[in-house]
């Protein structure tokens, strides 16, 4: 069933991130294949398929760059578990993308300790010179998606920053292009 059957539930953020809601989904787990072999591998290492729930929405992330609808009703069914389940999951942590994502998806540590030290600034400099109009839109040449965060677990490095899955201390507003040159 998709979105748009169940009275269109789908968030209009998704259709501002580049949502191609006419193209038929191309399952990430077909037999035999690469992605398929990962977690059939995993799935050895927990004792219940259940248990492998986050790890396999991890490989669907991976290979599509976020989780939509029809990955999720696809882990629940390789998985053996009900769709609103994998759903709740997928919505309760923040770490999986609901809706497409630029390919350099930066989040930005704003708790207190690191605002105080400038953090607010910083979010301003990746808006600026990422072409983000605002947080949680990408760039129109879909490189990059800024977000907020709380808490990274450095505030002893303020700002601290996460590109993709790489963690960096200590940005300032003037590092911020020079960041950005490094990951084109």
């Amino acid at each position: 069933m998709t979105p748009r059957e169940v009275g269109d539930l789908e968030s209009p953020a998704a259709l501002s991130h580049g949502e191609h809601g006419c193209e038929p989904y191309q399952p990430v787990f077909t037999p035999g294949s690469a992605r398929r072999k990962e977690l059939d591998d995993v799935l050895t290492r927990y004792p219940t398929k259940m248990a492998a729930l986050l790890p396999a929405l991890w490989i669907v992330q991976h290979e599509r760059g976020w989780v939509s609808e029809d990955g999720m009703a696809e882990v629940a069914q390789v998985l053996e578990l009900t769709p609103a389940y994998v759903k709740g999951v997928v919505t309760f942590y923040t770490m999986y993308h609901q809706h497409p994502v630029g390919r350099q998806f930066i989040q930005v540590c704003t708790t207190s300790p690191c605002n105080v030290c400038g953090a607010e600034a910083v979010v301003d400099a990746f808006l600026k010179h990422t072409n983000c109009l605002e947080l949680g839109q990408t760039s129109p040449d879909g490189k990059y998606t800024v977000i907020e965060v709380e808490c990274l677990g450095a505030c002893g490095f303020a700002t601290p920053v996460m590109v993709n899955e790489d963690f960096i201390e200590s940005v300032t507003p003037e590092t911020v292009p020079e960041l950005l040159a490094r990951l084109q």
